[in-house]
């Protein structure tokens, strides 16, 4: 399939009234961090049905339409990378891997980053040296942070918490309110699997802790533990 027969599927998928919903959640209207991006009024589940019946596209074809202006067509081109990471082709897994770190300009959206940072950059990185994760991490690029924090959700889920709690004392005072959000999260998803390492945490750190990440982190703790940590 060619490019533009992959736009125009999708572009036959939008919506009008969808694209006003969207505008509240990806933050496109003016000074906003999303000013700039496109909305077609493409669902999540649409275009991942879209995925199943498309897949698997070629790798520099993703590429391309991750680089399209509209927000819903750089979601599918990532849906379409997390399927074709998961082949048994090392070569491939490799290259996607790069294609994800040198397009990182165009994952431009929390949703972006969530749908396939720790599917791809996680996953490539879990037997390997996560040194890219602390580059990532001091980046200029609010996105490329996020990438950095997100992607330990796949070490989390093999119950490897170190890089996380790395990660979120380096990002710890961190401007951005995504931030706090995306790092408040990763704590949360340890607590989940180990709550005493998630207090071990907080105890040491709560105090310079941003509110919103003090708040996101402690939301599954005992009621008891949350008003602690918030007085």
């Amino acid at each position: 399939m060619k490019y533009k027969e992959v736009v125009a599927r999708l572009e036959k998928l939008a919506n009008a009234e969808v694209i006003e919903k969207s505008k509240r959640f990806f933050k496109s209207g003016k000074g906003d961090y999303g000013e700039h991006d496109l909305l077609l009024g493409i669902t999540v589940p649409q275009l991942r049905e879209q995925v199943k019946l498309l897949k698997p596209l070629e790798l520099s074809l993703c590429e391309s339409l991750l680089n399209n202006d509209y927000h819903e067509i750089r979601m599918f081109a990532l849906l379409m990378l997390v399927e074709l990471y998961k082949a048994k082709d090392e070569k491939l897994k490799n290259a996607v891997f790069e294609t994800y770190l040198n397009n990182t300009q165009r994952i431009n959206n929390w949703d972006l980053v969530d749908c396939s940072a720790s599917k791809i950059v996680g996953a490539h990185l879990f037997e390997g040296d996560r040194k890219p994760l602390y580059q990532l991490a001091k980046s200029n690029l609010l996105w490329e942070r996020r990438i950095a924090i997100v992607s330990t959700h796949f070490f989390i889920r093999q119950n490897d918490f170190n890089d996380t709690l790395k990660l979120a004392k380096v990002l710890i005072n961190d401007q951005e309110d995504l931030m706090h959000k995306a790092v408040g999260w990763m704590l949360k998803e340890v607590g989940k699997r180990e709550e005493s390492i998630l207090t071990e945490f907080l105890d040491k750190n709560y105090q310079n802790m941003p509110r919103t990440m003090l708040r996101t982190s402690i939301e599954k703790l005992p009621k008891t533990m949350k008003e602690s940590y918030q007085k």
